[in-house]
């Protein structure tokens, strides 16, 4: 387990409780794991009084429990006493891989399932907890944060719900539309942002892309996702470009005007690679459609970049896109569920999340700012630095050629070549075939002395 980089010497605010759900205990069991490593060797000035007492535990993972009855009604039960604890409740209201029962009939868990067992949760704490953050990665009914008619406005009515059950702080990740916080305007909302998590992931796993103007783009593939990309740009300082929707409002299908074509603003795409960035993919099909587009421009290729992979009509259109070369990689996060379909996918990477999550509850509890958390730029520009350093070593590491001095030594160059172990030589790609064809020839002339 790394080492913690931050310094925390203030008190925490109470024993620290990690509760998590059965729709997000994996990810929780990684925060977790996070949190034991950098507790378990961190050095506090306070370390002996009261308040650090249960600091250092073996897990901070709180089970809670959900039992239903035969009807499919619920309840939630927590096994141990949470009386002046800081409690973080992990919640992912897309995991629609958990079941349950109804009468006898199997029921996948819908986001609306997930956000009443999150209320039992908080219920069942009773109000004895110290303070309650809930850690909601997708924002619960997100999409539907504005009202158009006589339609609901669901994702305010939510965020009051949970702040009149007496939720202290509220942190979600790439919030749909983020100005769905006026709902709450006197409580704790943050939204998380992870700009760096996908540079990271990026550039550890695709080791020939070149971070500048000239070689890479970023593309909102609509208004709404133009935010996204302008700062990933801005710290990148490369070019960026959008995709903006022409709908035909004089019909609906399926609850919304259809997409009439794509119009593109920005420059020349051609040759570049492009990072296509969005807040989800839901069905894909603006993410691919967006992509068609940028190969007709003759785009280089092309990194679909979401924080949330919801994938709801499967892969099968992304599998197809894959084979025709109009993307060239899937990027997501592991805040919500991942199918073992999705992770078995040879164009996908997942950019992991736990440590950052970790960071911020490590951080809270402790009552210090987050705000240098919040802000990934610093950290885009040492990933990006150490990036290029890699990738100049990497084209100087056989940059130092010995020739021997002994004519008869000259078809074996070596190269010097460094690593951990130290620096050792290395017969050149060009030594092997003269050394197959010399063999072949001692060979042609052996054979012709034994027929002689």
């Amino acid at each position: 387990m790394p080492n913690d980089e931050r310094i925390l010497e203030t008190m925490p605010t109470g024993t620290l409780g990690l509760v998590a759900t059965d729709s997000c205990i994996g990810l929780a069991q990684k925060v977790d794991a996070y949190l034991q490593g950098w507790r378990e060797h961190r050095e506090h000035q306070h370390a002996n009084e009261s308040a650090f007492k249960d600091y250092y535990k073996n897990s901070y993972i709180i089970k809670p429990s959900t039992p239903r009855f035969g009807s499919g009604e619920a309840k939630c039960v927590i096994n141990q006493s949470v009386r002046g604890y800081d409690l973080y409740i992990m919640v992912d209201v897309t995991n629609y891989s958990l079941t349950y029962t109804v009468c006898g009939q199997t029921n996948h868990m819908s986001p609306d399932d997930h956000y009443a067992d999150l209320k039992r949760v908080i219920a069942a704490a009773g109000g004895k907890a110290r303070r309650i953050t809930v850690i909601m990665p997708f924002l619960y009914e997100s999409r539907q944060h504005r009202r158009t008619g006589r339609e609901s406005l669901d994702c305010p009515l939510a965020l009051q719900e949970l702040i009149n059950m007496g939720v202290d702080n509220i942190i979600t990740f790439d919030a749909h539309d983020p100005r769905v916080v006026n709902a709450i305007p006197l409580n704790g909302f943050e939204n998380v942002m992870p700009s760096y998590q996908f540079i990271k992931g990026i550039l550890k796993n695709v080791k020939d892309i070149t971070i500048d103007a000239d070689h890479l783009m970023i593309i909102s593939p609509d208004e709404g996702a133009t935010n996204r990309a302008i700062y990933l740009a801005n710290v990148l300082g490369v070019d960026m470009g959008m995709f903006y929707k022409r709908r035909d409002y004089s019909r609906i299908v399926d609850g919304r005007n259809p997409i009439v074509a794509h119009e593109f603003l920005g420059t020349n795409v051609e040759g570049k690679d492009v990072l296509i960035i969005d807040d989800m993919i839901s069905s894909g099909e603006s993410m691919i459609d967006t992509a068609r587009e940028l190969k007709k421009r003759k785009a280089n290729r092309i990194f679909v970049v979401s924080t949330f992979g919801l994938f709801t009509n499967g892969f099968a259109s992304f599998d197809k896109a894959y084979e025709e070369g109009l993307i060239y990689r899937v990027v997501t996060t592991n805040l919500i569920y991942q199918s073992p379909e999705l992770l078995s996918k040879e164009y996908y990477i997942s950019c992991d999340m736990s440590k950052y999550i970790a960071y911020l509850i490590d951080t809270l509890n402790h009552d210090c700012s987050i705000s240098d958390l919040l802000s990934p730029y610093d950290r885009i520009k040492k990933c990006v630095q150490k990036y290029n350093d890699e990738q100049a070593a990497a084209k100087n590491k056989y940059c130092l050629l010995y020739t021997s001095p002994s004519p008869r030594d000259r078809i074996y160059p070596f190269y010097w070549i460094s690593s951990k172990r130290g620096i050792f030589m290395r017969y050149s790609y060009e030594f092997k075939p003269k050394a197959v064809e010399l063999y072949r020839q001692i060979r042609c002339i052996s054979f012709s002395q034994s027929l002689e």
